[in-house]
């Protein structure tokens, strides 16, 4: 079992799927010592995404921060779900670079980076220090499918 492995088991954590995209995306690039993940959505374990707006009342389909922080924990989740699938081992990464997060995000809501640190901690608590990165987080009116969160993630590569 891989370091990252026997890490993922000690913080209980599954990974879900792999989910990747439709033809002629690749789930993954690798090229020039780094690799690349689609847009990954909150997928659960069933493959459903987690759906909702950020700022909007629940009545109207919104969804609370930490609802939203959960949503971007998926994605995370997914992120190494497609990363494990083309690389064969995380112990491949060498460091997290960058997290590019966009957050289905009601006219005012200014609290995406909340929502996004959700996947910004999964990456920390699986990768240590080697799982800080640059980030961005960016309110959209709407994502594919309905999700809540999507991210990118890119890393480099031993």
């Amino acid at each position: 079992m891989s370091l990252i492995d026997q890490r993922l088991v000690e913080l209980g954590i599954v990974l879900p799927g792999p989910y990747p995209p439709h033809d002629p995306l690749d789930a993954v690039v690798v090229h020039g010592g780094r690799a690349r993940t689609s847009g990954q959505l909150p997928r659960d374990h069933d493959g459903r995404v987690v759906q909702g707006v950020s700022g909007l009342a629940v009545s109207a389909g919104g969804i609370s921060v930490d609802d939203g922080a959960a949503a971007a924990r998926w994605c995370a989740l997914n992120a190494l779900s497609v990363l494990r699938a083309e690389l064969g081992d995380l112990d491949r990464i060498e460091r997290v670079l960058t997290l590019l997060g966009f957050v289905a995000s009601a006219p005012g809501f200014d609290s995406q980076a909340a929502v996004v640190d959700g996947a910004s901690r999964v990456l920390h608590d699986v990768f240590g220090t080697a799982g800080r990165h640059s980030r961005s987080a960016i309110g959209v009116a709407a994502l594919p499918r309905g999700g809540a969160v999507e991210i990118e993630v890119e890393v480099a590569l031993r």
